[in-house]
């Protein structure tokens, strides 16, 4: 029941997407979460020390990227959505979208298999295409990027759940080389904290293979990528996010409490998860 391969953790986030989806009062529905997620989704997931206790987060995460993602096609006029690392998102089947906005989903062959044979019958809201790529790979990366960029003239790029599991200058090339394809000029990814990384490690760090790993959580965080040409736009706390939505954590108000001490922790509260959105800057 441990996580062997980062894929798995895709099985993990869609539980969490069918428990809230099946909530009377659900800030979203996903109605292929509980099938893409897989009959042994749950006791996996509840096998690994305090993972239902991050439910919270992920499901607010996934919420504020809906709004995002729905805004930006609506009032920025984006034309291609690319989604790295797309896992068992279902994006393009339950949000909103214009019949003729391109979706490309790239991930593993086998995730992207998984997903089309679960979702056969389904039709996308918008147009589909699936690219299955190893991101780890270098030029199989640019070669992945340039084909489902240059589709569109205003693209928005998004990594969710991705960057937490590389390291520092993994994803210093990664954004070197999103900043090096001159359509793109929108960016939407999540980030965590060093703070909110060591909890992670502590909790789950032992039910995680030693290639899937938490590591990724830069102490200067969005401003992390300014150097490789972007420029955080928009940054949305999950702890606020989470009082906004009504899908604060356990024991939120001794957080909060805290938090009131200084304005320097009431800030680093803030800061310990969020979702950003990243236009292209200079490089």
């Amino acid at each position: 029941m441990n996580i062997e391969h980062v894929s798995d953790t895709a099985r993990w986030v869609a539980l969490y997407r069918a428990m809230e989806s099946e909530r009377p009062d659900a800030i979203f529905h996903d109605p292929f979460a509980r099938q893409l997620a897989g009959p042994d989704a749950e006791a996996m997931v509840r096998a690994i020390p305090r993972a239902m206790d991050a439910a919270w987060a992920m499901i607010v995460r996934t919420a504020v990227m809906d709004e995002i993602i729905l805004r930006m096609v609506r009032e920025d006029d984006v034309d291609v959505v690319l989604n790295l690392a797309a896992g068992l998102d279902t994006r393009p089947y339950r949000l909103d979208l214009p019949e003729n906005l391109l979706w490309v989903e790239a991930d593993f062959a086998p995730v992207l298999a998984y997903k089309t044979e679960h979702l056969e019958n389904q039709v996308p809201r918008c147009r589909l295409a699936r690219e299955p790529v190893d991101l780890a790979d270098p030029q199989a990366r640019r070669t992945a990027l340039h084909r489902a960029l240059a589709a569109g003239s205003r693209p928005l790029v998004i990594t969710e759940g991705l960057l937490v599991y590389l390291e520092r200058d993994q994803v210093g090339a990664l954004a070197t080389d999103l900043h090096g394809q001159p359509t793109l000029h929108w960016w939407l990814t999540d980030l965590a904290s060093p703070r909110l990384l060591r909890m992670m490690q502590r909790s789950h760090g032992r039910a995680m293979h030693d290639d899937v790993q938490f590591t990724f959580a830069p102490p200067e965080g969005p401003d992390f990528f300014k150097p490789f040409g972007w420029e955080p736009a928009e940054f949305r706390s999950s702890m606020d996010e989470a009082r906004r939505l009504n899908r604060e954590m356990r024991g939120a108000w001794i957080v909060h409490l805290i938090s009131r001490l200084s304005k320097r922790q009431r800030e680093e509260v803030r800061r310990m998860s969020g979702v950003v959105l990243m236009r292209r800057g200079g490089a």
